[in-house]
């Protein structure tokens, strides 16, 4: 036999490998879209009757309530727009704000209103910001679902024009790209690649226009697999316990110019919160 005549079996059998290999990615590529295509299913199944709507109605009344020692209610809160007017502004959060000459988000912007038009104790508003799985939510949840439902809808607007509004961008990206802790994560390690999942969860890759718009858009949200309504700044602390990093602050500076960064990149969506994750 020449080594022509053996080269055929050989090269026939590499063929057959390669179609069969072909065929076992298309399946999973075929499998991952149904199981996408399943779950995004199930949300627009629960979408009409997602209970952040309860916790948004229950976080209007409160906002409207006077309470703490100044006897007062957040009616005046100004959270970018004018002292009371609460219609759109989530979606242009964070933004400078010259009464405190820092960059703020919603979260970081509603305490301070809360400290100083109610006369709250801010170390007692942040020390267990959020509620328990299957717990009622926290003021600053039900406070924080009303004021988004009032930008559903609302075209995503995240400011970049004063300094510190850039430089927190700027310090935002890089915190994006960082890596450390016992694993060696980043944000980026799960949100920079294309068509990525852990289990169920769809895994956005941020630094694209569209994937990032529809994820700042629909999240604070309703997870159903907790039973509450999650923040934004619970986002974050969940996104650093995973990477297992130091315990993330509630409102700090380190977690306003992440959302900052995040917001930029997701400027030009539509707000679709408070939205439903699984």
């Amino acid at each position: 036999m020449t080594s022509r005549m053996r080269a055929r079996p050989l090269a026939a059998a590499l063929a057959v490998a390669a179609l069969a290999a072909a065929s076992l990615a298309g399946g999973a590529s075929a499998q991952q879209d149904r199981t996408q295509a399943e779950i995004e299913r199930y949300r627009e199944m629960l979408k009409d009757g997602n209970p952040a709507e309860l916790v948004s109605a229950k976080g209007e009344v409160l906002w409207k309530t006077r309470r703490g020692p100044k006897n007062a209610s957040l009616e005046q809160c100004d959270l970018g727009k004018g002292p009371g007017v609460v219609k759109d502004a989530y979606a242009e959060l964070p933004r400078h704000f010259a009464d405190t000459d820092q960059v703020m988000d919603f979260e970081s912007r509603l305490v301070h209103c809360m400290v100083t038009l109610q006369g709250m104790d801010r170390d007692q508003l942040t020390r267990a910001p959020f509620s328990g799985e299957g717990q009622p939510a926290t003021d600053l949840e039900t406070l924080t679902a009303y004021v988004v439902e009032e930008s559903r809808g609302t075209t995503i607007s995240v400011p970049q024009k004063h300094p510190k509004e850039v430089a927190a961008f700027r310090r935002g990206e890089k915190m994006f790209y960082f890596r450390g802790g016992p694993f060696d994560f980043s944000c980026a390690t799960c949100h920079s690649v294309d068509d990525q999942r852990i289990r169920l969860q769809e895994l956005p890759n941020l630094t694209k226009k569209e994937p990032a718009q529809r994820a700042f858009a629909t999240w604070p949200a309703y997870r159903v697999s907790q039973g509450a309504v999650r923040t934004m700044q619970w986002r974050m602390f969940d996104c650093f316990r995973q990477q297992r990093f130091p315990a993330l602050k509630y409102g700090s500076p380190a977690s306003v110019d992440l959302l900052t960064f995040l917001g930029v990149n997701a400027n030009g969506g539509k707000m679709d919160a408070p939205g439903l994750k699984r």
